[in-house]
């Protein structure tokens, strides 16, 4: 049987191994330290779960239009205003299964066969792979402390190249969760514009900001397109649902495709996200996100006198990317050994990294404080074998 090449172009999520290695052990009767899972552990909010199960009992499951129900778009273009001062008309936002969703439609817009797409190295390895599958070449700039671990306008202007078609970016980031400040964003911006390219901020952990106020490319250009979701911030993981603000002129191309590739989002989940921006479940999150800030301070602290500390905090998402070369440069056999001796699952950096993983990993800070003090004991225990 044949099938397209570019499929060919697509690795396997690696972690998905390690994942069904846990579980397997799990199932066995061990007791695993899950940190390499994506998502928050915490449940969707009780004002979200209401408002879906009201939607249900009421029936609403038909379909809404492709770019989403006019009530949600104009609640995302309000919550823009409030925490961003942005002025983005709701016409501009296309509600999606997913952020996947938001950049499916941007990849396959904005890039032609044999375009190059710009990326930070590490990255998230899902978005390179949607660009490959669009046709495109994919040129990962390595980053690391000197610039943030951000792509920034030096390095933009360093690796352009006469087919380049756009850049890439994501603040806070997966998997080191480093952001980019308004200064920085705007340089970016500016620079891919004057070489006639376009910018793609992915924004999905927008909310998990540590140290500083959240920022959004949308109160800086009107130009770029912006991919967020309600998965992580809002706890709606398996909800499907996310969003792309596009520039004006790109809207009517994106919702022809929106309504041949998905005919729109899950209705049931649209009217359920109506109630993440109410004042009630603001302060769940925000709560929320003050746990998540102390369980970061709680694996830096453990994982510094172990020589594993990053050498720059992430200041958003839930992740923390370590350099594990004092003790290993195959991060697969390291991730596998520590769950077969310690039981604690953490994400191998040949996911991400397509230049330096085999010497880093990803734990996620998705557990609460107690198993990440136990995970940090029963690292450390392992390390010293090593």
């Amino acid at each position: 049987m044949a099938w397209n090449s570019r499929v060919d172009h697509v690795a396997p999520f690696r972690v998905m191994h390690l994942l069904e290695m846990a579980q397997a052990r799990e199932a066995a009767g061990h007791d695993v330290i899950h940190l390499e899972v994506g998502e928050p552990d915490f449940a969707t909010p009780a004002p979200i779960v209401a408002a879906g199960q009201q939607a249900l009992a009421e029936g609403k499951t038909r379909y809404t239009p492709a770019a989403g129900l006019a009530s949600l778009r104009e609640a995302i273009a309000g919550h823009y205003a409030e925490h961003f001062n942005a002025k983005v008309d709701p016409a501009r936002i296309l509600v999606t299964p997913g952020a996947s969703g938001a950049l499916l439609l941007a990849s396959q817009l904005l890039v032609e066969c044999g375009d190059r797409v710009l990326m930070a190295d590490p990255n998230y390895p899902c978005n390179r792979h949607f660009m490959a599958l669009a046709g495109a070449e994919i040129d990962t700039v390595p980053v690391g402390r000197d610039s943030g671990w951000q792509l920034t306008a030096p390095l933009i202007e360093r690796h352009w190249q006469a087919k380049t078609r756009l850049a890439m970016l994501a603040s806070p980031s997966n998997p080191t969760g480093h952001t980019l400040d308004a200064e920085a964003l705007t340089k970016v911006i500016d620079t891919v514009a004057a070489k006639g390219g376009d910018v793609i901020v992915d924004e999905i952990y927008q909310g998990l900001n540590y140290d500083d106020a959240p920022l959004s490319a949308t109160s800086l250009s009107e130009d770029a397109f912006v991919v967020n979701s309600f998965s992580k911030y809002f706890g709606m993981t398996g909800w499907r649902l996310g969003w792309l603000v596009a520039p004006e002129q790109a809207v009517e191309p994106l919702t022809r495709l929106a309504q041949n590739v998905f005919l729109a989002a899950p209705t049931p989940s649209q009217h359920a996200a109506l109630a993440a921006f109410t004042p009630e479940c603001r302060d769940i999150l925000e709560t929320r996100r003050a746990t998540l800030k102390q369980r970061r301070q709680v694996l830096l602290d453990g994982l510094a006198e172990l020589g594993l500390a990053p050498d720059l905090p992430p200041q958003g998402a839930f992740y923390l990317w370590l350099d594990i070369s004092r003790y290993s440069r195959d991060s697969q056999a390291f991730c596998e050994r520590l769950l077969v001796e310690e039981n604690v699952a953490i994400t191998p950096g040949i996911d991400f990294a397509v230049q330096g993983g085999e010497h880093h990993v990803r734990i996620a800070f998705t557990n609460d404080v107690a198993r990440l003090q136990e995970a940090v004991v029963r690292i450390a225990r392992f390390v010293s074998r090593l």
